[in-house]
């Protein structure tokens, strides 16, 4: 026969862990994004104490846009990392995308809605290669989509130079479907004096709907368990294939739509561009509190990450500085705000 229990002391009680409540400031220190947070009102500040311009309603505007065009990309860029991944070729895929829809509509004499359609095809189709070599190969993502970016910088100027001559596409502003196309992704309307463009709502609808995803969705709970262990999701059901290149898609579809952005802005497109703003995205998303080892981070740090890019990016010329110590910045926030994630998780850690 077994030896009994001891007895339990008196005046002690024992509570289930799960059923313990977590303090409001346990779970403040737990988001990811709170280093960011930190680290943008530590640069307002900073630009509004040394440039007079940049509270004005005007500079709203232009900073909000600033932060729009970098956080339509970094929003699906954000949610890759936390799937344990990177995509090198996003930054020359937004050029891709306005490229196709361009010298289509304007090489078949289409609607230019054809055009933004078959852009929309080729797009997704090369977010799904990353993805599909990723997971065949079982290659680094980094060697992956440098091949990717490598490839489309080649082919986005020597198509375009065949096909058109010059480094540039032919204008498409007296095309029709254009002023239709244009509406919807390089329109702007004015609140109160300041003008706001529709990439703005664009990106804040992206953040939403990430935000959604990651928290309300099985696909985010798919994104977390790939980015913490591969082998650990597979082992209990996760489709780590079909998560990572539903995630690569992403990428793509936001691609598509900063790219139909960049060709409705200008109604041409210059070959050259997006190189290196691939590294913009990533940085954006490591300040809102992503891990590079993936499982952690969110979409709206990403969307704070961008914030603080327009800030800065325009901060600085609101300051009359040399338009040079952008880049430099850009670097002091990227350390300053990985370290100081890196030591609020571990505070969280340590109190647990």
């Amino acid at each position: 026969m077994s030896a009994a229990a001891p007895p339990e002391p008196a005046g002690v009680d024992h509570v289930d862990e799960r059923l313990l409540r977590t303090s409001p400031m346990k779970k403040l220190l737990a988001r990811p994004e709170l280093g960011s947070v930190v680290g943008a009102i530590a640069v307002f500040v900073f630009f509004s104490v040394v440039a007079d311009s940049f509270l004005r309603a005007s500079s709203l505007g232009t900073v909000l846009y600033a932060a729009s065009t970098i956080g339509i990309m970094a929003v699906p860029v954000a949610l890759l990392m936390i799937g344990g991944e990177f995509d090198l070729s996003a930054g020359v895929l937004v050029t891709t995308s306005a490229l196709v829809s361009s010298m289509f509509s304007y090489q078949m004499t289409a609607n230019v809605w054809v055009g933004i359609g078959v852009s929309l095809l080729v797009t997704l189709a090369i977010g799904a290669f990353n993805g599909f070599m990723l997971t065949r190969t079982k290659l680094p993502s980094f060697i992956i989509t440098l091949g990717t970016f490598l490839m489309l910088t080649g082919l986005n100027l020597g198509l375009t130079k065949l096909i058109s001559g010059t480094v540039s596409t032919k204008s498409i502003a007296d095309m029709e479907g254009f002023d239709s196309a244009q509406k919807l992704f390089a329109s702007h309307v004015t609140i109160g004096g300041v003008e706001l463009r529709v990439t703005i709502l664009w990106w804040f609808v992206l953040v939403a709907l990430a935000t959604w995803i990651l928290l309300r969705t099985r696909f985010g709970n798919w994104i977390f368990a790939v980015g913490g262990g591969a082998d650990a999701a597979r082992a209990v059901g996760v489709p780590v294939f079909k998560t990572k290149i539903g995630l690569y898609m992403g990428v793509a579809f936001c691609a598509w739509i900063s790219g139909q952005h960049l060709l409705m802005s200008f109604d041409v497109v210059q070959s050259g561009e997006g190189v290196g703003n691939e590294l913009i995205y990533i940085i954006a998303a490591v300040i809102g509190g992503c891990l590079i080892t993936g499982g952690y981070g969110s979409a709206i740090g990403s969307a704070v990450g961008a914030v603080i890019f327009g800030m800065t990016s325009k901060g600085i010329v609101y300051a009359e500085w040399n338009p040079d110590w952008f880049k430099f910045f850009l670097g002091a926030m990227l350390l300053l705000a990985t370290l100081l994630n890196a030591w609020i998780r571990k505070r969280v850690e340590a109190t647990k």
